[in-house]
């Protein structure tokens, strides 16, 4: 029987082959555009590759889509409820962490909302997003460092934090009780810059 996370990694990898084939891309042109290898293009479509946020974010962007739509496909209806439980896990930490996306805006101003925990000793280390990009961090218990293009930012339970996505950064738990907090990241003009790129190059 196949897991959630299996069936997470279909989904996605159906929805990028589907988008990919609407621009009318080979595997090495959309692999080109989201600066990733064929090879783990490949692995992503056929739903075998544990891919990264960073590399989701990587495509979604490069499709012209934002991460949610990726995750599912957007639906014509003004309200959608995410179950507890239902939320699409993308980060899962050694020690039982877990970063899942619950809700989320379609292109091109793409609002992303997480859920996360951070066990004991976890980190997640993040590369720089899209331009523009800002998150908003609530931490709801525990106690963690976030840390954003070198500067390192200690939270506490209630504690809330903004701060430029456009730059490395990570959340990192060193303490022996478990983190949890609410991430809100919002990317503005989501397929705008590799539209005008294109419209460039050629």
């Amino acid at each position: 029987m196949e897991t959630s996370a299996e069936l997470l990694a279909q989904t996605i990898g159906a929805r990028v082959k589907s988008e990919r084939k609407k621009h009318e891309w080979t595997l090495d042109q959309l692999a080109e555009q989201a600066g990733i290898s064929r090879r783990m293009l490949i692995n992503v479509e056929q739903g075998t590759a544990n891919a990264s946020i960073s590399m989701l974010l990587k495509l979604s962007d490069a499709l012209g889509l934002g991460l949610p739509a990726l995750v599912e496909p957007p639906e014509s209806r003004r309200s959608k409820v995410t179950r507890a439980g239902e939320g699409a896990t993308l980060w899962t930490g050694e020690n039982g962490g877990r970063g899942t996306l619950v809700a989320g805006t379609n292109a091109p101003e793409v609002v992303e909302l997480w859920d996360w925990t951070l066990a004991s000793g976890e980190r997640h280390e993040s590369e720089a997003h899209a331009e523009g990009t800002r998150e908003l961090l609530y931490l709801l218990k525990g106690s963690i460092t976030v840390e954003v293009d070198g500067e390192a930012h200690e939270l506490k339970s209630g504690d809330a934090i903004s701060f430029d996505g456009d730059v490395a950064h990570s959340y990192a738990n060193s303490h022996n009780t478990p983190a949890t907090f609410s991430l809100c990241v919002y990317e503005p003009g989501v397929g705008h810059t590799h539209k005008s790129e294109n419209t460039n190059a050629k």
